[in-house]
């Protein structure tokens, strides 16, 4: 995004020779320059509602506008006539106008799908952010084309071309390096994120053999992040992300390390106390005074295990909740602290 706009919002200025020629120029490509600023709102409004989590059929309506925008810009820019006879900066502004229409429409509507299930594991997740830098490089590629083709018009027309960028192209860019920072956050995050959904659901369904693998692989992913994490920059020096996603991954490893092992043993006391229960309802009044006594001992036992088992549950569903709440608004203030609202 950074550079798929920004390039095309310039100031021409002519030199002193072929003064009407240039000025002619200069019309020229002003005309260009307005269809790209036109786009630059419409992308600006896209991104605001992406970072500042809108409603997803909103976002898509913006989607939808940046076509639109594109294909009228395409179809006006495509219906001007060469400058000169010379027409190889119209049909390299209208090939990179193409590519990108084609990404937004074909690439950026794949993208939208792969969000739907990018939480379903963190292949779908990399997939989907590897996905919306795959196509920006499509669009930076074309423009790469267009810009030399702007460049040679001018050198050609004796226009000196300086670098204006105006206030929604940088804020455009500026918005780029948020979001490629937070992806990097995020994409750190989340496998240990969804390896703890794993755990959980093995603790629900009471499978001990479940528990112990995703508590092992919770412990190893959650301390592999954390290394990601302190080796990424922190953004402007503000460290409110690096810290409140390290306060959830430490949850993370105490939880495996020191909790789960509790109510992994637990669970293998229960299984043990179902199946002296099986055997004595079997027994009924034919048991023993002794193996009565034995397992009134170990109902006993079973109702404090119980107890502390839900006590550590509640703890850690306390303590979760709080870190995941913590680390969420932390992403939601730091968006809303460097992508403007404003249009």
């Amino acid at each position: 995004m950074k550079n798929q706009i920004k390039h095309f919002l310039l100031l021409a200025i002519m030199a002193c020779s072929s003064l009407l020629s240039a000025q002619s120029a200069v019309q020229y490509m002003e005309k260009i320059t307005k269809e790209f600023n036109k786009i630059s709102e419409e992308t600006w409004d896209y991104t605001r509602a992406v970072a500042h989590k809108k409603q997803g059929k909103l976002i898509e309506n913006k989607r939808k506008e940046m076509l639109n925008a594109n294909r009228s810009a395409l179809n006006r820019i495509k219906n001007m006539q060469p400058f000169k006879g010379d027409a190889s900066y119209r049909d390299s502004t209208v090939r990179y106008l193409e590519l990108s229409y084609m990404v937004l429409n074909n690439d950026y509507s794949k993208i939208v799908d792969m969000e739907e299930i990018s939480e379903q594991s963190y292949d779908a997740m990399e997939a989907y952010m590897t996905a919306q830098e795959l196509a920006n490089d499509k669009l930076e590629a074309a423009f790469e084309v267009a810009s030399k083709a702007q460049k040679d018009f001018a050198a050609q027309n004796n226009i000196n071309l300086v670098e204006n960028d105006s206030k929604t192209a940088e804020k455009l860019e500026k918005a780029s390096e948020v979001f490629k920072y937070y992806n990097k956050i995020y994409l750190a995050f989340f496998k240990p994120y969804k390896q703890e959904i794993y755990l959980i659901e093995a603790l629900s369904k009471g499978d001990v053999n479940g528990m112990k693998q995703n508590q092992e692989s919770l412990s190893k992913l959650s301390k592999e992040a954390i290394t990601k994490i302190k080796a990424i920059q922190a953004y402007k020096n503000n460290t409110t992300l690096k810290v409140s996603v390290t306060d959830v991954l430490e949850f993370y490893i105490m939880e495996a390390d020191k909790k789960i092992p509790l109510l992994v043993d637990f669970m293998m006391k229960k299984e043990k106390f179902d199946k002296l229960k099986a055997v004595m309802d079997k027994k009924g009044q034919s048991a023993s005074k002794s193996e009565i006594d034995e397992y009134n001992a170990a109902i006993k036992e079973m109702n404090a295990t119980s107890n502390g088992f839900n006590n550590i549950n509640n703890e850690l569903n306390n303590k979760r909740a709080h870190v995941l709440d913590t680390w969420n608004n932390s992403v939601s203030r730091y968006l809303d602290k460097n992508v403007s609202n404003k249009k």
